[in-house]
């Protein structure tokens, strides 16, 4: 088994390989050419969770599991909110080949699959990016839309001053040449902005559509288990709505479970998942003012597809530690 570091990781994985991968991705889930059972989230002590996430891939073939624990308050204390394992394993005979940081994954093909969407249903001209949240998942999606649009202004929507001014500050000297500014009132800076993410752990709604701009597009990337909001009703209901599986998405999303329970939409309501509008086989953005959105919750296949890129990096560049452990 090789296991890698996270600084490996990161340096084995950039984010414009991430964006292909997850679109490979993306379209393999929505074939039927991986296993993806349902995330499953255990209560350890409320609010923090085990979250467990098994797949199978054909392509490339490869079998594996992410362990990862939800801890809402962590950044508060210095840790992410998203820690633990990826454990990737061979098909031919079922060996575990390789162990990774399971948080960084999530962070690296979570904003990635934000990054496929945006692509795909942004207008070509948005310049102006808002992003709700100020947490690791929040430094990648700027990393990220920065990848697939020329952004010229950032926009950061977070609750505590204080960590939300170390942040800015941080993206101002990783990302020069681009405004950044701040505000904690989110409601203040959507206004005349092209595009929106929400990557908060918030189980209450930061966005509504009362003040969403027409043309915007939304990539809603918080809110993992149905009992958590990020966005309201109105969001949902007034958007082309795209989704990355549809049986999570029905499953676990809050959102569109409670637009569904109250008669704002129906199933129909979804126009497809992303890996369907890439292979053409649904509509995307037609209007220059239709407002769009992806609904996130994060397949299986992401995290195996770039897990096990990472690992035949690693395997080129001699890097990674060679663990005997069977």
């Amino acid at each position: 088994m090789i296991i890698l570091s996270t600084q490996e990781m990161a340096t084995l994985l950039p984010m414009e390989k991430a964006i292909d991968l997850v679109a490979k991705a993306l379209i393999s889930a929505s074939s039927g050419k991986a296993k993806l059972p349902l995330r499953h989230a255990m209560e350890v002590e409320a609010p923090n969770m085990l979250g467990i996430m098994p797949g199978v891939m054909d392509d490339p073939a490869c079998f594996g599991i992410k362990l990862i624990s939800l801890y809402p308050n962590n950044p508060a204390h210095g840790y992410s909110s998203h820690l633990g394992l990826m454990l990737l394993f061979e098909k031919q005979h079922g060996t575990p080949i390789a162990m990774m940081n399971a948080g960084l994954l999530t962070a690296i093909r979570t904003s990635a699959a934000s990054a496929v969407a945006t692509n795909l249903l942004a207008r070509k001209d948005a310049s102006v990016l808002t992003v709700i949240g100020c947490g690791e998942q929040a430094e990648f999606h700027i990393h990220a839309m920065l990848a697939v649009r020329s952004i010229k202004e950032v926009r950061v929507v977070g609750r505590c001053e204080d960590k939300l001014e170390i942040f800015v500050a941080k993206m101002r000297e990783n990302h020069a040449g681009i405004g950044f500014y701040s505000s904690t009132n989110a409601q203040e800076v959507v206004r005349g902005t092209d595009i929106i993410c929400t990557v908060t752990s918030s189980k209450e709604v930061v966005l509504k559509g009362a003040w969403i701009d027409e043309g915007c597009h939304i990539n809603a990337v918080g809110a993992s288990i149905p009992i958590m909001r990020e966005i309201d009703e109105d969001v949902v209901a007034m958007s082309s709505l795209y989704v990355d599986y549809r049986p999570s998405a029905f499953a676990q999303s809050g959102d569109i479970l409670g637009a569904i329970e109250t008669g704002r939409i129906t199933k129909d309501h979804v126009i497809g998942e992303i890996g369907e509008l890439l292979e053409n086989k649904v509509r995307g953005r037609e209007t220059q003012q239709e407002i769009t959105l992806f609904r996130s919750l994060g397949i299986a296949s992401e995290d195996l597809i770039c897990a096990h890129s990472i690992l035949e990096a690693a395997k080129r560049e001699g890097m990674g530690t060679v663990a005997d452990i069977l």
